[in-house]
């Protein structure tokens, strides 16, 4: 091993660890590896910053505007509708409505996006029908996944190994060429979880209700105020109660019976009662104060809390937001959102509500938000929360939908037949939906994720790297003389088993970059044909089942559905193996070596 060989394994091992704790974003860290790669001597200028040029990166932002444009024709509304209307009949009929549906739209655009589209119905079902949302979730994440592996514009991963493919000389990916094996997992993934996966997925009721909402380990209580409190009338900002103590008050009651909305200059008066949520040790310490009376714990209902005006709402933080990484306190929400308050937040499976303010949100985080709904169209407007409680209805255009959907047809036909790349197709495309009115020119731009194009052209720079130190042909040759001696089926499962486990604890991005170019290499160490080891790659890269970690669906499901991490290892781990023997007979089949 050469010491260019070593300092790219170091730092790309350490990208590994950053990846995996999540101490960084991962568009931060795949930066940090190109700038790395370029301080370092290992890549030069125009080599580090190849991959904002690489067309994989240019045809995925692409495809963001063309998915956006659809979305906004309305014509998407009608899946979600469907599924209100298969709710009354057996539970497999909406099941399998639900994976089908979500599968058929992911293999054409990002499935985050429709996981985002058909999430809330799904919720609202808990409602209307009284199924639980984790019955459902998972296998709506599940099938976007594997809806995704059906054709090349199904997921960005996909697009970026046929990137490092043509870049390596090799010919690119067309656009149906992996549907054959691709319906084959969607079809055994469909089957499991029909069966094994729907005895597997927990049956789990979902925190809707406040009370529920906004604990961890924390109790829902009132105080009421005595004549002896020893800052009566002074304002909520100088109150030592609320200051030195982790309580978060939520609503004044008057004497008078009125209802206070909580700001910083209310003041407090003999007879309010306060209702307030803290954990029970901070109860005791209420309890020794002089002033103060503690009533009986109460369990709320939603109109105990807000008055005529004001709602209360549930957002989900999605991947790739920029709130990701901020607290309350510094994003200053209330006047990003126009005057929307968040009173709680759930932290995947737990809630944070001491210093509130100060919690760094996450994705997957669900916000607990109260709001007229006049302001509430702030967010539901943004690109960055998703809110849970209702549902964006857009107006359907029929001229502009047919429109939109012949420059997909043409999109997807003149490159299928190779009349033009699918990185002119798609940027064709993406312009003529602006000049047609399917999507202005603000609405393409918001609609990029512009931190998936920085990651995608970071993460490019590690394939680079690898292949011009010759880290991926030591690689190869490694996995080739461990391996290599049962044939190269054998190489090609190994293969797929070690990208989908490196998949399911990082970037599935990240791992492809990573592994595509050492697919060539034991391609080229066997003397084989290419295209089955890219494949297996490609594919397992999308078939991360078993952390909430390991896919972006994977993390927005999380929450809502009151999932465990040990649901996605029990739920996911069957389902990854059961692929895995799928892929080890049926990848030879539809490429050969």
């Amino acid at each position: 091993m050469t010491f260019e060989i070593g300092l790219v394994f170091s730092i790309i091992g350490l990208a590994i660890i950053l990846f995996f704790t999540e101490k960084f974003t991962i568009d931060t860290v795949s930066i940090g590896v190109m700038v790395a790669f370029l301080l370092t001597g290992i890549l030069n200028v125009e080599e580090g910053l190849s991959g904002f040029a690489n067309p994989a990166t240019i045809t995925v932002a692409a495809m963001f505007v063309v998915s956006a444009a659809i979305f906004n024709t309305g014509l998407l509304d009608s899946f979600t509708q469907k599924l209100s209307s298969q709710a009354g009949k057996s539970h497999t009929h909406l099941l399998f409505t639900l994976m089908l549906s979500a599968g058929f739209l992911s293999a054409f655009i990002s499935d985050t996006a429709v996981v985002a589209l058909l999430m809330p119905a799904v919720i609202r079902l808990h409602k209307t029908d009284n199924i639980a949302p984790s019955k459902l979730l998972m296998p709506l994440s599940f099938g976007a996944l594997m809806g995704g592996i059906c054709t090349l514009l199904g997921t960005s991963t996909n697009i970026l190994v046929s990137g490092i493919v043509e870049k390596a000389g090799l010919p690119s990916f067309g656009v149906f060429e992996m549907s054959l094996m691709g319906l084959v997992f969607f079809a055994t993934g469909l089957v499991y979880m029909l069966t094994i996966g729907r005895w597997l997925t927990p049956n789990r009721k979902p925190k809707s209700e406040l009370g529920d909402s906004i604990q961890l380990g924390n109790y829902l209580s009132e105080l009421i105020i005595l004549h002896d409190f020893e800052q009566l009338n002074e304002p909520l900002l100088k109150q030592n109660l609320f200051e030195k103590l982790p309580v978060k008050p939520l609503q004044i009651i008057r004497s008078d019976g009125r209802k206070v909305r909580v700001y910083p200059n209310t003041s407090i008066q003999e007879g309010d009662i306060i209702r307030i949520n803290c954990d029970k040790e901070t109860l005791e310490k209420i309890k020794t104060r002089k002033g103060i009376e503690i009533k009986a714990d109460l369990k709320w209902n939603e109109e105990d809390i807000v008055d005529e005006e004001e709602r209360l709402y549930e957002a989900l933080v999605i991947p790739n937001s920029f709130l990701i990484g901020e607290s309350i306190k510094s994003l200053n929400f209330k006047k990003i959102y126009n005057q929307v308050l968040v009173i709680g937040i759930r932290h995947r499976s737990d809630m944070l509500n001491s210093l509130l303010s100060k919690t760094a949100l996450r994705a997957g985080d669900i916000l607990l938000l109260r709001a007229t709904e006049e302001s509430i169209k702030s967010i539901e407007t943004s690109d960055d929360l998703l809110l849970l409680s209702e549902s964006k209805s857009l107006p359907f255009n029929k001229i502009k939908t047919v429109i939109t959907l012949v420059i997909l047809a043409l999109i997807i036909g003149l490159a299928t037949m190779e009349v033009f790349p699918i990185v002119v197709t798609a940027v064709a495309g993406a312009i003529a939906l602006i000049m047609v009115g399917s999507i202005n020119t603000e609405q393409a731009y918001k609609a990029i994720d512009w931190k998936v194009i920085l990651m995608l052209a970071g993460v490019l720079s590690m394939g680079l790297a690898l292949e011009k130190t010759g880290g991926s042909q030591l690689i190869g040759t490694s996995i080739v003389e461990s391996v290599g001696q049962f044939g190269p089926r054998a190489v090609m499962s190994a293969l797929f088993a070690l990208t989908f486990l490196m998949t399911n604890v990082m970037s599935n991005n990240a791992t492809a970059a990573l592994l595509a170019p050492i697919a060539i290499s034991i391609a080229t160490a066997l003397d084989v044909d290419s295209r089955p080891m890219l494949m297996a790659v490609t594919f397992a890269a999308s078939l991360s089942f078993m952390t909430p970690m390991g896919y972006q669906t994977n993390t927005m499901i999380y929450t809502p559905g009151n999932y465990r991490f040990s649901d996605y290892i029990r739920v996911g781990t069957p389902l990854n193996l059961l692929l895995w023997i799928v892929a080890t007979f049926g990848i030879p089949y539809f490429f050969p070596f």
